[in-house]
């Protein structure tokens, strides 16, 4: 079984790859452009997580406005991030991100936009209502950490008469939620979600964020961007959290077959089915990232750099080989750890 601060390490390399992601959009290619991911992600995972979701939870006989912030009170809570939920009537919620946050960890949230925080809520606070089917149903915003403020917060108001879709999400800075009662808010059934199913949902949590930015950058970008933002991107990441993941795991060496372990551990926590590891390679037969979907071809190369990134840290004069591509229906994935050829003079 993987162990609990594995499942932590593999859930924290996932936020930091999608975090990354979305600063490397807005170094490279610009803020319009990272809030145009941003929105894709967040639409996409709304579109489709929140009804479903809500049945899961046990929230969709509430009232809309509660049930779309109990909502997010609860998802949230499960994937580890500071939330509040303060209703104030049938159809008047607030929802209130505290920081640090989750999202932005750590000085990241230094490098994020406010038009990029905005279209996570364009993406996803906005669209609660026309999901519901209840045209009444908006967003108000009144904060965000990426301007400055105390929190991102607002609230879900049901209003008097129809919404104009450019209504759904308002932004009025200032106001205030009621005081946080955490006796008050809704609590998870611990017989249905259990230390065990939580920790594993922290973790999906995490890698549904990087599962739906490949696609959307894809979309947006085009395949050879996308591959050039991510790729490097990723990379990055991967050699920032070889430590991390390391130490999780419990290996200490530097040769290739720690590396080979290291992989499959990391494979193994993500959810993926690992068939084979030895002194130089690894073999998995699922790709857990992409699960239910038909990956684009360059959804590989953006992803596969974050393992050779992972092997930089580990040790630079060794390289990555890929053997089997799941995605190319060759039976599974499967890479060797080798010697790094040297570049050849010309």
């Amino acid at each position: 079984m993987t162990s609990p601060a594995l499942l932590q390490a593999v859930a924290d390399l996932h936020r930091a790859a999608f975090t990354g992601t979305v600063l490397a959009a807005v170094a490279r290619r610009g803020p319009a452009a990272a809030a145009d991911l941003v929105f894709a992600v967040f639409r996409r995972q709304q579109q489709e997580r929140f009804l479903p979701g809500l049945a899961k939870l046990g929230l969709d006989r509430l009232p809309h406005a509660v049930a779309s912030a109990q909502y997010h009170y609860l998802s949230n809570r499960i994937g580890g991030v500071a939330v509040e939920f303060m209703p104030e009537s049938d159809r008047k919620a607030w929802i209130r991100y505290a920081p640090p946050r989750w999202i932005w960890h750590g000085t990241a949230i230094c490098g994020i936009p406010g038009e990029v925080s905005r279209a996570m809520l364009r993406g996803w606070h906005a669209q609660n209502g026309v999901s519901l089917g209840n045209p009444r149903l908006g967003f108000v915003c009144t904060g965000q950490v990426a301007e400055g403020d105390a929190a991102l917060q607002g609230y879900y108001l049901e209003h008097d008469r129809d919404l104009a879709p450019e209504e759904r999400l308002r932004f009025t800075r200032g106001e205030q939620p009621p005081p946080f009662d955490p006796a008050a808010a809704p609590q998870l059934d611990t017989t249905e979600w259990p230390a065990e199913r939580l920790r594993r949902a922290h973790r999906s949590y995490a890698m549904e964020y990087l599962r739906t930015a490949i696609p959307a950058a894809i979309d947006l970008w085009g395949a050879a961007e996308a591959t050039a933002l991510l790729g490097l991107a990723l990379k990055q990441v991967g050699m920032q959290w070889h430590a991390e993941l390391a130490a999780a795991a419990g290996i200490a060496g530097r040769g290739a077959a720690d590396f080979a372990g290291l992989l499959a551990a990391v494979a193994a926590a993500q959810g993926d089915r690992v068939t084979a590891q030895g002194a130089d390679h690894v073999a998995q037969a699922s790709w857990a990232l992409m699960r239910g979907l038909t990956p684009h071809p360059a959804a590989f190369a953006c992803w596969q750099p974050l393992w050779e990134g992972l092997l930089a840290a580990h040790d630079p004069r060794l390289e990555l080989a890929v053997e089997r591509r799941l995605d190319r229906g060759e039976g599974g994935f499967a890479w060797r750890i080798r010697p790094r050829r040297a570049a050849i003079a010309v």
